[in-house]
C-alpha cells in the first residue's frame, strides 16, 4: 500500500496560511520563552535534578496508603514532600525539595519516621538520591549547553547535506518546538528534570527527521521546476510528502500512547512531553520551517 493512497492527492494551499501560522508559532515561542525566564529566575517546577533535593524510593511488603504516608511526613515537617506511587511491587517514591536543616540526611530522617509510622510493614529502599543547589545549577548549565549544540549540530548537519538555508530553517523550526513542549508544560506546572531535557533532545531528532523529508522534496523540485515559483515548489512538495509525513506521525504516536498510558509513573512525563512534542514538530515542518524557506528565498529576489 502506498503512503500516498491513505488520504489521496491534496492540493492544500499551505504558504497560503503562513501568516495565522507564524501567529500561533510566535504564542508559542513567547511562552517558551516566559517559561524560560521565570524558570532561571527561579520559578517554575524544577525537579531535584536542577533545583536540589532528595528523592528516596522505598519497596514495601504490603501495600501503603499513599495518604497516609503524606500525613505521617506533614507531622514530622516534611510538609512539601512529593509522594508517587509505584503500584507495581508496592513501591513509594518520595521526593524533598525543600529539606530541613538538621545535622541528619533528610533520606535517613524519612527512613527513620517510615520506620516508626509503620512498624508492621517492612520496607527496603530501592534507591536514593540527593543533590545539593550547586549541582542542581551545574545540571541546568549542561541542560542548557546540549540544546544549544543540538541545535548548532541541525544547523551545520542540514547546511552540508542541503543549503545554509535550510539548515537554518530547520535550526528555528526545532528550537520553536523545544520552547512550545517548555512552554506548556510551564503552564501546566509540570516538573521539569532531565528525563524532560532527554525528550526534548529526542523531540529535537524526530522533528528534524521530519522536517528533512519535506526538505528533500523541495530541492528536488526546486531543480526539476526551475520555472515555477518558489511558493507552488513548496506547496508541491508538502502536499506530494503529506500521507508519508501523516502516517509516520500516527505510528509514532500510537507507541507513545502505550507508553504515556501503560509505560508506568516514572516515564509519564518524558511520555507526555514526546506526545506532545510529536504534534507540534509535524506541525512545524509545515508551518514554521517551509514558510522560513519561502520567505528566505523572497528576500533574494533579484539574485541568480
Amino acid at each position: 500500500m502506498k503512503f500516498t493512497e491513505v488520504i489521496g492527492k491534496t492540493n492544500i494551499d499551505f504558504m497560503g496560511m503562513k501568516k495565522y501560522a507564524f501567529a500561533f508559532s510566535g504564542i508559542l515561542a513567547l511562552l517558551g520563552l516566559i517559561a524560560i525566564i521565570m524558570i532561571a529566575a527561579g520559578g517554575g517546577n524544577l525537579g531535584i535534578d536542577f533545583g536540589g533535593g532528595t528523592a528516596v524510593q522505598f519497596k514495601f511488603d504490603k501495600p501503603v496508603k499513599i495518604d497516609d504516608a503524606r500525613e505521617l511526613l506533614r507531622k514530622h515537617g516534611f510538609e512539601d514532600a512529593e509522594l508517587q506511587e509505584i503500584t507495581l511491587d508496592n513501591k513509594l517514591l518520595i521526593r524533598l525539595k525543600k529539606v530541613l536543616l538538621t545535622s541528619e540526611s533528610p533520606a535517613d530522617k524519612v527512613i527513620a519516621i517510615f520506620k516508626e509510622g509503620f512498624p508492621d510493614n517492612n520496607f527496603v529502599v530501592d534507591s536514593s538520591i540527593e543533590i545539593g543547589p550547586t549541582v542542581g545549577k551545574r545540571l541546568q548549565k549542561d541542560a542548557i549547553t546540549a540544546v544549544i549544540l543540538s541545535m548548532i549540530g541541525i544547523i551545520i548537519y542540514i547546511a552540508f547535506r542541503f543549503e545554509l538555508r535550510f539548515g537554518v530553517a530547520a535550526a528555528i523550526a526545532t528550537f520553536h518546538d523545544v520552547l512550545a513542549v517548555i512552554g506548556i508544560f510551564y503552564v501546566l506546572d509540570k516538573e521539569i528534570n532531565l528525563l524532560i531535557i532527554t525528550a526534548l533532545l529526542t523531540l529535537a531528532g524526530y522533528s528534524l527527521t521530519d522536517t528533512v523529508v519535506v526538505f528533500d522534496r523541495i530541492r528536488e523540485y526546486l531543480r526539476v521546476r526551475r520555472k515555477d515559483p518558489i511558493e507552488v515548489i513548496i506547496n508541491n512538495s508538502i502536499n506530494h510528502v503529506l500521507g508519508r509525513t501523516l502516517i509516520t506521525s500516527l505510528t509514532t504516536l500510537l507507541v507513545l500512547i502505550a507508553l504515556f498510558l501503560f509505560g508506568g509513573e516514572v516515564i509519564h512525563d518524558f511520555s507526555f512531553a514526546l506526545l506532545i512534542g510529536v504534534f507540534i514538530g509535524t506541525y512545524s515542518s509545515v508551518f514554521v520551517a517551509s514558510p522560513l524557506l519561502l520567505l528566505w528565498q523572497g528576500s533574494r529576489k533579484g539574485k541568480k
